[in-house]
């Protein structure tokens, strides 16, 4: 019976090291712009995948022990990416990819806002979210590798992170 339960653990364990791996390649190929901009339909979107892997992670053990160790699982592998990313620069570019230039002294970069799938409208809106009134007293827009978008205008004097719904927009 105990060997048994041990295999039950190892299977949850590895499950949910799958999923969480498949999440984040998931989340890398569909686009960071996803993270920071959440709409109504990216919650559901979230919230319907967390209860899709659920399952999948601790199959029909429903137990609290099962779910700790999914949950103990997620957390270690989750403080070994962010260890790795911290000690090798290389796999925090491999997993989050790179910072994106949109806008460079008033002019909107179209290829790269192709490259971000951000339209032209949703740059406007974040524009305006900082604050500064039109593309033109723009002097350089990037979209982050978290997702939020950092906009400096009038010769980098001002410059405003537009942090993700529900935290303070930092300006200095």
């Amino acid at each position: 019976m105990q060997e048994l339960f041990q295999n039950n653990y190892l299977r949850i364990i590895f499950s949910t090291l799958v999923i969480y791996l498949f999440i984040v390649v998931a989340i890398r190929l569909f686009g960071k712009k996803e993270l920071a901009q959440l709409s109504v339909v990216d919650m559901v979107f979230i919230l319907l995948i967390s209860n899709a892997v659920q399952n999948a992670m601790v199959g029909p053990d429903s137990t609290l022990s099962g779910g700790l160790v999914a949950a103990a699982t997620l957390f270690v592998v989750n403080f070994i990416f962010k260890n790795l990313q911290y000690r090798f620069p290389g796999v925090g570019k491999i997993i989050q990819g790179d910072a994106i230039m949109l806008i460079y002294k008033g002019k909107v970069i179209d290829d790269h806002l192709k490259k971000a799938q951000i339209t032209v409208d949703e740059l406007l809106e974040a524009v305006r979210e900082h604050g500064v009134h039109s593309v033109k007293e723009v002097d350089l827009a990037i979209l982050e590798m978290d997702g939020n978008i950092s906009v400096l205008s009038n010769e980098y004097q001002n410059r405003t992170v537009k942090k993700r719904k529900g935290k303070r927009e930092k300006q200095q």
